[in-house]
């Protein structure tokens, strides 16, 4: 026999099986009765979950080319308002068994099902009955060894009703496989869901599921990653009496904004709040998360401590964090205090909206502070947030060379804001201090510096408006940039007409500075400026316009000195225009009185007849005299005027 006859009996042999199996099972699924088949899988599925589905549609047996029964309309838990309804419900059926006329299923799969979770004030739910049903079902001596063991869920969605928050949370797209215990213990969920427009992979792995429907303590794993935020936790969960769960919680974002953001929350006002990872011990007992020895990083900062959050009624955050470095750059980055030439208060919009939706408790301790232009050093503040009403109260902050304490607040209201302030600089040096917080540059020297402010208004240039309070400053061993006081009184000591020249480029010298200012309503009122040096004394009274950044003040400087140069020279003067670039003009009057040769004049131009006779010997020496004025002596009957000496 040849190998072509033999490879021609063989496939004959092969196409008489296939032809043969095919006619047993064509002929088995004429024999096999739907509604048995129906009625058995409803049987088994029941016997393994413990629920009941009710079948409305038609059903369907496949046999061939593998087993399955479909169900259309399939519906779960109450009539009325079901927890769950499909389209369709598929079993696969296991194929050798079903040779002998048993129907055992291998899987199933739901169709477009609806899972709707409602939760009462009391905290069950309309799944809380058929999760006990299920729990009961679950016992080692009701679990069946041939039971199917996979469960999955095709393009359902998923609605979660809060009846005592009034919210509804939907997850479209819901993509799960279902690891159903079968001969192990354990649980696991694998797939994605849609979640207000973002994609989530998503698992959950429990040991003991029989355990978990109980209320029993079992391990729990559970993953998150979406593009907003990714979270992982490891540990355990237990619902009875109340829920508990503990274990390693470890979260991190790309941007946290966006993150709180997409989980509904108000967008925060400022900068930063970009990229953020935690990872802590977590402890969950009903509405109060416990977080410890805790690792957050945000912008570039890390901390350590203990946070506390609490979702019963109002959300609520309360902590305690230390870190080595703080930057508080990125958060302070869009607040404007001065316009972009620096002369001008920002008129910019204050907004404090994303203030309002949770309240913070919140302590913090740093060994370096960055902010703006400035590093402080060891500082130490807590903020409080209640109702969208900010309190900052600073413990300590070495800052400036010295200490800042105090305390400043920020309240929001449909105007605008409400700021309130009361801080203590002790010890710093003002010409940094006093440069940052105003932008006035002109103070040189260590001081201390205590202001009482409050205001309101919905920008910085509102707020300077309606400023009152009081604010005082003392200093010693300084310097008043850009004047030099002693060189023009000097120069105008010896010559009182000489002009002032340039005396705006260097220093005025002081030993002692003090400075009371009561402010009502954006106008600063000098009570008390006194500033003592070796050479110069000076006092200053008059007001000062905060929105507008001027000084009107006046004062009189004094030469202190020994010897001949003690001549007690005293000058008046007043100091007008921006307080960035102020001009002092001293008063011409005395200038001219203290001049010998000009001093005359002063007087006739006081004097009626002296004043005609010095025009007339004007005029004469011209040559064009003028018509006298009606009533006036004639020139010629006027006595010559003495020569001024």
């Amino acid at each position: 026999m040849t190998a072509a006859t033999r490879f021609k009996r063989l496939g004959l042999a092969l196409a008489a099986v296939i032809v043969t199996t095919a006619g047993v099972l064509t002929a088995m699924t004429l024999l096999v009765s739907t509604d048995a088949v129906r009625e058995q899988a409803k049987t088994e599925i029941q016997a393994v979950t413990g629920l009941d589905p009710v079948f409305r549609g038609a059903a369907t047996v496949s046999l061939f080319p593998s087993g399955s029964v479909s169900f259309a309309d399939v519906s779960l838990g109450d009539a009325g308002q079901p927890a769950l309804t499909a389209e369709r419900l598929t079993a696969r059926l296991r194929f050798f068994p079903l040779l002998i006329g048993q129907v055992e299923i291998a899987d199933v799969a739901l169709e477009r099902p609806v899972i709707a979770v409602t939760i009462a004030p009391n905290g069950r739910s309309n799944w809380s009955g058929l999760l006990e049903t299920l729990a009961r079902s679950q016992t080692p001596n009701s679990r069946m060894a041939s039971a199917f063991s996979a469960i999955r869920i095709d393009g359902g969605k998923v609605t979660v009703h809060d009846q005592a928050r009034d919210f509804t949370e939907t997850f479209d797209n819901v993509e799960f496989s279902l690891a159903w215990p079968s001969i192990l213990k354990s649980f696991g969920a694998t797939g994605r869901f849609i979640w207000r427009n973002e994609v989530v992979d998503a698992s959950l792995t429990l040991s003991d599921f029989a355990a978990a429907l109980a209320g029993s303590k079992t391990g729990l794993k559970l993953r998150f990653a979406g593009l907003p935020m990714k979270l992982a936790f490891d540990g355990s969960v237990s619902t009875g009496p109340s829920l508990r769960v503990e274990g390693t919680l470890a979260a991190d974002a790309g941007s946290l904004r966006e993150a709180l953001r997409w989980t509904g929350q108000k967008p925060l006002p400022g900068g930063g709040f970009e990229r953020f990872a935690l990872k802590a011990q977590t402890s969950v007992v009903g509405g109060t998360i416990a977080l410890s020895n805790v690792n957050v990083e945000l912008d570039g900062n890390a901390a350590e401590g203990v946070l506390t959050f609490a979702t019963d009624g109002r959300q609520t955050l309360q902590g305690t964090l230390a870190a080595d470095n703080l930057d508080l750059r990125p958060y302070i980055s869009t607040v404007r205090l001065l316009t972009a030439n620096q002369r001008e208060w920002s008129s910019g919009r204050i907004s404090l909206d994303g203030l309002t939706g949770i309240d913070v408790d919140l302590r913090l301790s740093a060994a370096t502070v960055a902010m703006a232009n400035s590093k402080l050093g060891r500082t130490a503040i807590g903020a409080n947030l209640r109702g969208g009403h900010l309190v900052v109260t600073v413990g300590e902050s070495q800052a400036f060379g010295g200490v800042i304490k105090g305390s400043f607040s920020l309240a929001n209201f449909e105007t605008g804001v409400d700021v309130k302030s009361q801080l203590q600089f002790s010890n710093v040096d003002l010409e940094s201090c006093l440069g940052q917080l105003f932008g006035l540059r002109r103070l040189e020297g260590k001081g201390n510096l205590a202001f009482a402010l409050e205001g309101s208004g919905e920008s910085v240039l509102a707020l300077t408006r309606t400023l009152t309070g009081s604010a005082s400053l003392t200093g010693q061993q300084g310097a008043l940039a850009g004047l030099n006081v002693e060189q023009l009184l000097r120069r105008l000591e010896r010559r009182p007409l000489s002009g002032g020249g340039e005396f705006r480029s260097g220093h005025t010298p002081y030993d002692r500075i003090a400075v009371s200012l009561k402010i009502a309503h954006g106008t600063a009122t000098v009570e008390d400026v006194k500033i003592e040096g070796s050479a110069v004394r000076l006092a200053l009274a008059g007001t000062a316009s905060i929105p507008a950044r001027e000084l009107d003040l006046k004062g009189t400087a004094s030469l202190v000195g020994t010897g001949k140069d003690s001549g007690g020279f005293e000058l008046p003067f007043i100091v007008q225009g921006s307080w960035d670039d102020p001009v002092m003009l001293p008063d011409a009057q005395i200038l001219i009185r203290r001049s010998g040769a000009a001093a005359p004049l002063l007087d006739a131009v006081r004097d009626r007849r002296a004043r005609d006779a010095v025009r007339s010997a004007i005029e004469q020496l011209a040559g064009a005299p003028a018509a006298a004025p009606a009533g006036a002596i004639p020139a010629a009957a006027e006595p010559a005027a003495t020569p001024a000496k």
